[in-house]
């Protein structure tokens, strides 16, 4: 019964972490869409690196705790942190710009959710 409990506090806690993860990505991708890049790395810009560098880390470490958590509990790794890590990097000068790409994934994010 006690591991029972600890399973059902951790698949607790994974959802909670899920949620703030969405949130926290919500609120990224809004101000990038606005106009604030960085968010995606595209840029060489330290500066701009550095401002966004929060946000990043703040990401990372929900997403690996959730992958921990999603990992014990026999789930898929979390397929939002992996998409939204496979997204970042260099680009094309071709490539659409950071604010374009925030405004599809928020686009995305509210289709998925059921959001109009």
């Amino acid at each position: 019964m006690a591991k029972a409990d600890r399973l059902d506090r951790l698949d607790a806690r994974r959802s909670d972490l899920e949620e703030e993860y969405r949130a926290v990505l919500f609120e990224a991708l809004r101000r990038t869409a606005s106009g604030k890049a960085g968010l995606f790395g595209h840029s060489k810009d330290r500066r701009t690196r550095a401002t966004v560098a929060p946000t990043i880390d703040a990401l990372s470490e929900m997403g690996e705790e959730i992958d921990k958590a999603r990992e014990l509990l026999d789930m898929p790794p979390f397929e939002l942190q992996q998409q939204f890590l496979a997204s970042r990097g260099p680009v094309g000068p071709q490539a659409v710009g950071e604010p374009k790409q925030a405004q599809a994934w928020l686009d995305r994010l509210a289709a998925d959710s059921g959001e109009s």
